[in-house]
């Protein structure tokens, strides 16, 4: 009697948590953006979840949470309740370079979240104010070196990809530049564009119109290829610095545990967006590479780049705390 009535709670209990999967979503999601509104974190979160309301029926409302590297928004979500209501854009630093640059975290990368689905990748670009007298990443190294201590770059902040894409690229380079932090993409971006910071990596993402309009100038694209949106602008090998690929990756993630039938309702949501014609027409315009697929394959992106960063971290000398 006790094992039927024991089984009989535990099948109760499993189809209370089926229909509640079949009916998800039944009230508005909370998109967690860690860094400030204006980014390119923040424009292409906006966009994906704006393709994805109207078929998961309910408002999905960005909830910018900056600050400490991005673990106070992935701290957030870690703890959120795993029911779907509580989701987070995810980068690099959350994913791949967090667990390197803090003896502690709040939470584990690998075992806390549910991992819904990849976004994409864009190429992260070395830029500098217009009146910056380098016209090539050449002259850019050379000015570097023989200006040591004189000569400093913006980030969006500790930890954060175009932080480390910097450091990776002075190593390669033995370039003296000094790191200038600040809340966020834009804000970054902003001063390099009023000259008060000559130079940043910037991530296409929230930079292109800088680019193309010549409010910054780039010199060279941090990927394998040249960007079609910037043909003209050398990738780093072709400027004479080789094996410094540097992008921003972007995926959504859960809390841990979320229900089977709720993450694969999220990611069909996902893929069905990044195929859209607003969000490929965004995707355009940010020179990024979309990346539909399953679960699985962006955690395994994911973990194979904080394998790749790793050493790099480590030979940079970098720790947040």
């Amino acid at each position: 009697m006790q094992r039927r009535s024991f089984l009989a709670a535990t099948g109760s209990i499993l189809a209370v948590s089926g229909a509640r999967a079949q009916t998800y979503p039944d009230q508005a999601v909370r998109w967690i953006v860690p860094y400030p509104a204006g980014g390119g974190t923040d424009v292409l979160a906006r966009s994906v979840s704006e393709a994805m309301r109207p078929a998961l029926g309910q408002q999905i409302l960005v909830d910018n949470r900056p600050g400490a590297a991005t673990n106070i928004g992935g701290d957030l979500v870690a703890h959120a309740k795993p029911d779907g209501y509580t989701v987070m854009s995810a980068d690099n630093a959350i994913l791949a370079f967090n667990e390197h640059l803090f003896t502690k975290l709040p939470f584990n990368p690998d075992k806390d979240f549910t991992y819904i689905g990849a976004i994409g990748r864009f190429p992260l670009a070395l830029v500098v104010h217009p009146d910056f007298p380098a016209r090539n990443v050449g002259e850019f190294v050379a000015y570097a070196k023989s200006n040591p201590g004189k000569l400093n770059y913006a980030s969006p902040g500790n930890g954060s990809p175009h932080h480390l894409a910097m450091e990776l690229f002075k190593n390669r380079t033995g370039a003296f530049i000094t790191h200038i932090p600040y809340r966020g993409a834009a804000p970054a971006m902003q001063d390099v564009m009023g000259g008060q910071v000559p130079c940043m990596f910037l991530d296409l993402a929230g930079g292109l119109p800088a680019m193309q309009s010549g409010k910054v100038r780039a010199l060279a694209i941090g990927a394998s290829q040249r960007a079609s949106t910037l043909p003209g602008v050398p990738t780093l090998a072709e400027a004479g610095v080789p094996d410094v690929e540097v992008f921003a990756f972007q995926g959504l993630l859960g809390p841990a545990g979320l229900p089977d039938a709720v993450t694969a309702r999220l990611n069909s949501e996902l893929n069905k967006a990044l195929a859209s014609a607003a969000v490929q027409k965004r995707a355009a315009d940010f020179g990024m590479d979309v990346l539909p697929g399953t679960p699985a394959e962006f955690r395994a992106m994911a973990r194979a780049e904080a394998m790749r960063w790793g050493p790099i971290i480590r030979a940079a000398g970098v720790k947040l705390d």
